[in-house]
């Protein structure tokens, strides 16, 4: 092994300045490691050597490690090789990355999909794709990062309304149609990944109709949760052909990785034309697609997995409301414990890991200053014992903490 070279003073220097900034955010309680899984990304995961209660994962509905997905991802290296070696417009598309886009249109119930190598590349690729100067972005205060991303590098101007207030939405929508802008697009996350609420869409397509608007909407975590079989908050408002971009990501509830557009042809053809997110990354591996379609299979044929999800997130949620937690506004599985202060979140969460309980502290700047929590997530394997666990962990850890009286 050969000895690491002498940095220079200019890497030291930037070492440095680096190391100052990140004693600060260790100072704030805003500094995390990261955690190292040594097992399957599952109901219960491996740290350190002990066993713990998984509330940290997207995986609704544990469909990382299911049979069918596990076999469609061996058999597709097998036949098809570790990857695609190039990007898809070059020579990187293959049959099965084609056949996974028509499941996920026939899924959405769209005329086309178009899939990204991430959620956070697809809402990048599109919004600075679609929008120019001359249009305009209509976004929720509380959108995704991805989203606030994709609007950053467009030309088009931004319009913010109040977080899922349909009054405020209906206030931008009446400025940007009056401005006169060649395009105007409403964008929301169907499900707001850091308060587990639901977005009003039927409100907000209908004002977004009514000036003029088109609507887009990232539906990942709403997909294989809301809706028939999962088919997210479109089909849970059947609100389909009134929304334009339908978005997803096949990486929290599909169990694998990616993300993906279900809107028009017309919207597919363009953006493989003018997305450079998808332009200049390779594609999928086989693999990856293979198992996304045995995802959409098990989706289909398996609405129990999503029964279960939601059974539990009952139970759970009840038994933080009867402990006297704050839960903030949640609707679904992603169920914050609003602790307010960044190292409050960190101590709770560091207490729970002690008691046999994996849930992470979020704090700034994935939530707004003051507004820390330990966000929790439930999935359909987890069993009901499990939650019980869980639950007198947080009791127990809230009670020290002072989050709870009595």
């Amino acid at each position: 092994m050969t000895d690491t070279p002498r940095p220079s003073d200019a890497v030291r220097a930037l070492d440095r300045s680096l190391s100052a900034d990140l004693d600060h955010l260790r100072a704030e309680g805003l500094y995390h490691a990261l955690r190292v899984l040594e097992s399957p990304q599952g109901h219960e995961v491996t740290i350190a050597g002990k066993r713990l209660i998984n509330l940290s994962s997207n995986n609704y509905l544990g469909l990382n490690t299911h049979p069918r997905l596990v076999e469609a991802a061996v058999e597709g290296a097998r036949k098809w090789g570790a990857g695609t070696g190039a990007v898809r417009t070059i020579a990187g598309t293959q049959s099965v990355h084609e056949e996974l886009e028509v499941r996920l249109a026939a899924f959405k119930r769209t005329e086309a999909a178009l899939v990204f190598q991430s959620g956070y590349t697809v809402n990048v690729g599109v919004l600075s794709a679609l929008l120019e100067e001359g249009d305009v972005v209509v976004s929720d205060k509380l959108n995704h990062a991805s989203i606030i991303d994709g609007i950053r590098l467009t030309k088009a101007d931004r319009i913010l309304y109040e977080h899922c207030d349909l009054d405020d939405a209906e206030r931008a929508l009446v400025q940007a149609q009056a401005k006169g802008y060649r395009r105007i697009l409403l964008v929301t996350d169907g499900v707001f990944s850091m308060d587990g609420d639901i977005a009003p869409l039927p409100g907000l397509v209908e004002r977004a109709e009514h000036h003029g608007a088109a609507v887009m909407v990232d539906d990942a975590h709403a997909t294989g949760v809301l809706g028939d079989h999962g088919r997210g908050t479109t089909d849970h408002f059947g609100l389909h052909g009134r929304v334009a971009l339908n978005i997803g990501t096949l990486s929290k509830a599909v169990g694998v990785v990616g993300g993906y557009v279900a809107a028009s042809r017309t919207v597919r053809d363009y953006l493989i034309q003018r997305a450079r997110p998808f332009l200049f990354s390779s594609s999928h591996p086989p693999a990856v697609a293979l198992s996304c379609i045995a995802a959409i299979d098990v989706l289909e044929s398996e609405p129990e997995l999503i029964e279960r999800l939601w059974q539990n997130t009952r139970h759970f949620k009840q038994g933080l409301s009867e402990l006297g937690f704050d839960t903030g506004a949640s609707q679904t599985p992603i169920t914050p414990v609003m602790c307010g202060e960044a190292a409050i979140a960190t101590q709770l969460s560091d207490l729970l890991m002690e008691r046999g309980v994996f849930a992470q502290a979020i704090g700034f700047p994935t939530v707004p200053l003051g507004k820390a929590r330990v966000r929790t997530i439930v999935t359909a394997t987890h069993t009901g014992d499990e939650l019980d666990r869980a639950l007198d962990a947080f009791a127990d850890a809230g009670h020290r903490l002072g989050l709870l009286r009595g």
